[in-house]
């Protein structure tokens, strides 16, 4: 008999929609921000990389499809009956006229053996029309809206220069899962001035949201970026966990979470050569294990803490 998971974990919730295996391939469709064309602000949010002057990025030259194409044949050695989802990432996957984000989602779509799209966008980007079009693509295949939440106060919000308030973000959240539409949420834990205390908080504030999916990741300092600055001239704002330290408030945080919330990630690694701090040398799976050795060891498991 198989041990009861410690929480939800994104390959169980995949198994629920496929019968197959499935892999997101990540997508640069060459989609910009609000918060950097000037419609919301400049310079985007602090942490980040505002080093937008590598052509293979910036221009994004290759259409949608053949960059499909490429990660297909990157995973179909390994697994040659596996399926794909277009994963939408890079900046701001809802911010454009309506049309032409209808032809860069059917491009996808098109493409054999992608069987569903993962979106990434900001909560102040979902107009009502896409959203109309959105609940009527959700009919036909498989979607996941993922929003960018980073934190659930607003001091927070202003400081990284975000340019919404959580409002927003509930109320885009909302307006997603009211049409059917599944529904993530991204954030950052240990933002310049949120603490222990606050961190895990915000779980509580994020369980009243009907969010299926959640990602968190731990603040790294990016080359490049206003933060980084901020952090040379200030380093007493922020406070950088040392990766025992953050196994903790991981556990504490997704104790208070609602069970039923599927996690996708706890950390995130960027490229060694933009990364500042902090460095703890892990891979994801390797994070992973620490964190249910700790769980296993204090009796944890997702909801355990968790109030209505």
């Amino acid at each position: 008999m198989s041990a009861t998971p410690l929480y939800n974990e994104f390959p169980s919730f995949l198994k629920r929609y496929f019968p197959y295996k499935v892999q997101k391939i990540s997508l640069n469709a060459g989609f910009t921000c609000p918060n950097r064309d000037g419609s919301k602000g400049y310079g985007g949010c602090t942490y980040c990389n505002n080093q937008t002057f590598n052509p293979d990025y910036c221009r994004t030259e290759k259409p949608i499809a053949l960059q499909l194409e490429e990660g297909k044949r990157f995973f179909a050695h390994k697994y040659p009956e596996m399926k794909y989802l277009a994963y939408f990432q890079a900046y701001t996957n809802t911010y454009g006229e309506l049309e032409s984000l209808k032809r860069k989602y059917e491009e996808a779509l098109a493409v054999d053996g992608v069987v569903g799209l993962v979106i990434g966008t900001r909560p102040d980007c979902m107009p009502d029309d896409l959203l109309r079009y959105l609940e009527n693509l959700n009919k036909h295949t498989f979607l996941l809206v993922e929003y960018g939440i980073e934190s659930t106060r607003d001091e927070t919000l202003c400081r990284i220069n975000r340019g919404h308030t959580f409002q927003v973000t509930v109320n885009a959240v909302e307006r997603t899962a009211a049409c059917g539409i599944l529904t993530g949420g991204h954030v950052i834990l240990g933002l310049p001035g949120e603490t222990h205390r606050s961190i895990v908080a915000q779980a509580k504030d994020l369980s009243r949201l009907p969010l299926t999916t959640l990602k968190m990741h731990q603040l790294q300092l990016i080359r490049g970026t206003r933060m980084a600055l901020e952090y040379e001239r200030n380093p007493e704002d922020f406070h950088l966990f040392n990766v025992d330290e953050y196994v903790d408030l991981v556990v504490d945080y997704v104790e208070h979470l609602r069970p039923d919330i599927v996690l996708e990630r706890f950390v995130s690694q960027s490229p060694k050569e933009l990364l500042i701090a902090p460095d703890w040398g892990l891979k994801n799976y390797e994070f992973n294990h620490r964190v249910q050795k700790r769980m296993k060891e204090l009796d944890a498991y997702q909801g355990k803490k968790y109030e209505m």
